[in-house]
């Protein structure tokens, strides 16, 4: 099984597309509280960008990769509204998955937690997790804005991916020059 480890913001919801969800509720005048689960899902999430969209579904469809959420969207949205929302989107495929929360983890003893990098280890740990209860994945990547690989300037990560890629650009993410070659790298 290939598997795509997906973030959201950063990747395929860019930052022109941050905020698309305060417009939604305010045009059909939708009254929600942070992240209320009784509020249709359309209403809890930003837009995807378009353009990313057609990057992502061509990398599914040349790899036939599955879709494993790993962005906080999964908080806030169980598998099933998620895959509905993602097919709303115009994404091919729902997910099969999402990552455990970091605290619902193994602990890891080989490394240290830096509050620096906090939110970038809890990620990595989230992942690892993954695949440890999901040994039937031969093939993954990881896409992200935060930096989850094995090094971040010049600086060795013990605790990060051997399989990931970066989208440092909030308005690019996934569309950015050559990110859809690297996934495919790791999942052909």
């Amino acid at each position: 099984m290939k598997v795509i480890f997906l973030d959201n913001d950063g990747v395929i919801c860019l930052a022109n597309n941050w905020g698309s969800r305060a417009n939604k509720r305010k045009k059909d005048k939708i009254s929600l509280v942070m992240n209320d689960p009784d509020v249709e899902v359309k209403y809890r999430f930003d837009y995807f960008d378009k353009k990313a969209i057609k990057v992502l579904n061509q990398v599914l469809e040349e790899t036939g990769a599955e879709i494993v959420v790993s962005s906080d969207w999964r908080l806030y949205a169980n598998l099933e509204e998620l895959g509905e929302y993602y097919l709303s989107e115009g994404i091919l495929k729902k997910p099969i998955g999402v990552t455990k929360r970091y605290f619902n983890c193994d602990n890891p003893d080989e490394y240290e937690w830096n509050r620096n990098t906090k939110y970038e280890q809890q990620r990595c740990l989230e992942v690892k997790q993954y695949l440890t209860d999901h040994p039937e994945i031969t093939h993954w990547v990881c896409i992200d804005d935060l930096t989850l690989g094995l090094e971040s300037n010049g600086l060795e990560q013990k605790w990060g991916l051997t399989n990931f890629v970066r989208t440092p650009r909030m308005n690019e993410g996934i569309k950015e020059s050559g990110i859809k070659e690297k996934l495919l790298e790791y999942l052909k």
